[in-house]
């Protein structure tokens, strides 16, 4: 477990990640959270007086990581970009995002399907998961799911959907 002070960051122009607000988490704190880990995992704890779980931290190089803090959070905490917070975190093992019922069905329908989602990064069906859990409106949720299978179907991660479908808007 960690106890440090921070402040709230924001990138401006870092490709997918321009706008995000966030924390940093420098190389040795990241180490004393989860030993000589350099993917993404989950962090629990609090922030501010903010209970939190389930809380991806994700690594930008060099050992170090960001934390990001969505609009919620925030609005929660009562602060923006340039605010000081104090974090208390610690790894979150218990953390699993369980498959949806309806994307599940869909991806049972053909074979390769299952297993071109199963053989993503965890990370990325994750991304997915949560991408189609958070649409407001059942037509949104529809539509996610439906270019998750298209995505499945041409071997796409997460990102490389996300590119595809922002080209095709044009």
């Amino acid at each position: 477990m960690i106890h440090f002070k921070a402040e709230i960051e924001r990138f401006e122009q870092m490709g997918e990640k321009s706008g995000w607000s966030y924390v940093f988490i420098p190389a040795v704190l990241a180490n004393n959270i989860k030993q000589n880990c350099k993917k993404s995992f989950r962090v629990k704890g609090r922030i501010d007086n903010i209970e939190v779980d389930g809380m991806a931290v994700m690594p930008i190089g060099e050992g170090d990581f960001i934390l990001a803090l969505k609009a919620e959070l925030r609005k929660k905490l009562k602060k923006e970009f340039g605010a000081s917070l104090e974090l208390i975190l610690e790894e979150d093992k218990n953390f699993k995002i369980e498959m949806p019922e309806d994307l599940e069905i869909c991806l049972a329908e053909e074979e390769h399907l299952m297993h071109n989602f199963l053989k993503q990064a965890k990370s990325h069906q994750n991304y997915y998961i949560n991408w189609i859990n958070q649409a407001k409106t059942e037509a949104t949720r529809t539509k996610r799911i439906v270019m998750t299978i298209t995505a499945m179907d041409k071997q796409q991660d997460f990102g490389a959907m996300i590119r595809e479908s922002k080209g095709n808007k044009s």
